[in-house]
């Protein structure tokens, strides 16, 4: 019989991990998410301006952009900041246009006018999965700019179609684990990047064998056990009322021993630990 693996805070293989959003991170940005993912913590930024690129002037249509970024302390060891550094490094890039593209084909543009959405993602502390927790907590944040804007008069109608969430799913040992953290991602046979939709459409799929190839079969599972981890992320979206986050107000915030009210002045809070390991 093959040996289970024992996974950090002795989580099941197909469990994410513990779940932290703090609305209204900063006052300035119509929306701002603090989203904690285990021990990433990714802190996501939402803003509107006049104006989109050259490619798209006189369309009378929006456009959105976001920018990846990682503190130099973010990780054990200190990076150069991209500012100090004279140019932005590939993977950088690569990960913004992906946070792009991805909360681009859940947004109608046709309805901003010739504005642009600004997404800015910086990781605050990383443990792996720093690109799906800043595709989540930047949908969370857009989310409530969205109800910014509409209270604001800034918009007329809301402009989400659907509601995304990322997340990574990996093999080793022929044993399929969902949300991976750095140590398992490490040492990781082959993994797998999802954004998904909660109408359970495919936005973007990234992966390769990391040191061993795997089966069609194998796929096939991974595939099912990502759509089972983004559902986990769609619960705690409902839990923390995605949809109609507004600062000031109440939410429960769980606790050992019970749930309980916590209003916070200027600052919601909504805390959930990984519901299936209950």
């Amino acid at each position: 019989m093959q040996k289970q693996i024992v996974r950090a805070q002795g989580r099941a293989p197909d469990n994410i991990r513990s779940i932290t959003v703090t609305h209204n991170a900063f006052g300035y940005a119509p929306g701002s998410v603090l989203f904690e993912m285990g021990n990433t913590k990714v802190l996501c930024a939402v803003s509107l301006s006049q104006g989109v690129p050259p490619f798209l002037k006189g369309t009378k249509t929006g456009w959105l952009t976001a920018d990846y970024s990682m503190l130099p302390t973010a990780t054990h060891t200190r990076r150069a900041r991209a500012t100090s550094s004279f140019r932005r490094d590939g993977r950088s890039i690569e990960i913004s246009r992906l946070i792009g593209r991805s909360l681009r084909a859940v947004i109608d543009l046709n309805s901003i006018g010739e504005r642009t959405i600004s997404i800015d993602c910086d990781v605050l502390q990383a443990d792996g999965g720093t690109r799906t927790a800043c595709i989540s907590g930047a949908f969370l944040a857009l989310s409530a700019a969205q109800q910014a804007w509409l209270a604001s008069g800034e918009l007329k109608a809301p402009i989400l179609t659907d509601v995304v969430a990322a997340i990574s799913v990996g093999i080793t040992k022929d044993m399929i684990l969902v949300d991976l953290d750095y140590e398992e991602d490490s040492s990781i046979d082959a993994d797998y990047n999802f954004v998904l939709t909660k109408t359970n459409r495919i936005i973007e799929m990234q992966g390769a064998a990391e040191q061993k190839s795997i089966s069609w079969e194998q796929l096939h599972e991974i595939c099912q056990a990502a759509t089972h981890g983004v559902k986990q992320l769609f619960d705690v979206f409902d839990s923390v009322g995605s949809e109609n986050k507004l600062p000031n107000v109440t939410h429960k915030t769980k606790k050992s021993g019970g749930m309980h009210k916590k209003h916070v002045n200027s600052m919601s809070i909504f805390s959930i630990g990984n519901r299936l390991q209950q």
